[in-house]
């Protein structure tokens, strides 16, 4: 049974399957109601045609470094993620990007020299296999409805993966990012705890754009994704002081904290 290339495999993912119509017959998938994968993840890679419902629950910002990728922080320092217990359970209403959704799935190139994309999966999660229970993966030797099902979701979301990545370039055409950083006083601490090693919008910069770039990027959509990332950063001390309760809170001496370290394979 080949494996995809193991090489550079984005998070979450231990390795990864072509799925086979021969090796595969019999598998099944089933629901499974945690994601302890998820548990230590504190920035999770977002598309922007999910901006808008996200921007209600956590703060959006971008990946540090010139190929920045949108990310939904879903806790400020690393290994933390207030929205889920230690089973990987979530706690109350949040939202979960499609990125999380999607897994075990994911389309990838079997082959360097080809740019078409296989329907792959990873085999150490707990969600597919040969059990007796579950919904089938092939029925009559072809794809299942609920096969069918799962490939529409990756193909949507490689397409908007796609416009996502056109929309950083056009931010970075526009020089609209910048290295940001954010500091948080606490009433405990004379000093206040300031996150750096994220990148988001240069809110001066964009009140000084052209009328013909601000009436191109209004119309284009783009406006209403800044300002759903520039609102969603109010949330920065709510997750902040998520975090100190849940026992989950820097330690007591302030220092500068890396919020998004770089997240390999976004």
């Amino acid at each position: 049974m080949a494996s995809a290339p193991a090489n550079n495999l984005p998070i979450f993912y231990n390795d990864l399957l072509p799925l086979s119509s021969v090796d595969h017959v019999d598998y099944r998938t089933r629901q499974i109601d945690s994601a302890p994968f998820l548990t230590t993840q504190h920035a999770i890679p977002l598309t922007i045609d999910e901006f808008v419902p996200a921007q209600r629950f956590a703060p959006i910002i971008f990946s540090a470094g010139t190929d920045s990728v949108p990310l939904l922080l879903m806790g400020l320092n690393e290994g933390v993620n207030i929205f889920v217990d230690e089973d990987g359970k979530l706690r109350g209403p949040a939202y979960v990007p499609a990125y999380v959704r999607r897994y075990p799935w994911m389309l990838a190139k079997l082959r360097p020299d080809s740019d078409d994309l296989s329907l792959c999966f990873d085999p150490t999660s707990p969600a597919i296999g040969a059990f007796e229970d579950g919904k089938p993966l092939f029925e009559d030797g072809k794809p299942s409805e609920q096969t069918q099902g799962v490939m529409k979701f990756c193909e949507d979301f490689e397409q908007a993966a796609a416009r996502t990545s056109q929309f950083v370039r056009d931010l970075q055409e526009l020089d609209l990012l910048m290295d940001g950083e954010v500091a948080i006083q606490t009433p405990v601490a004379d000093q206040p705890f300031v996150y750096r090693g994220f990148r988001m919008i240069n809110e001066e910069k964009l009140r000084d754009l052209r009328g013909d770039q601000l009436r191109k990027i209004n119309q284009n959509g783009m406006l209403l994704l800044i300002h759903a990332h520039l609102f969603s950063l109010q949330l920065m001390r709510e997750i902040f002081e998520a975090q100190v309760a849940q026992g989950k809170g820097p330690i007591a001496m302030p220092a500068t904290a890396e919020a998004t370290p770089e997240v390999a394979g976004a």
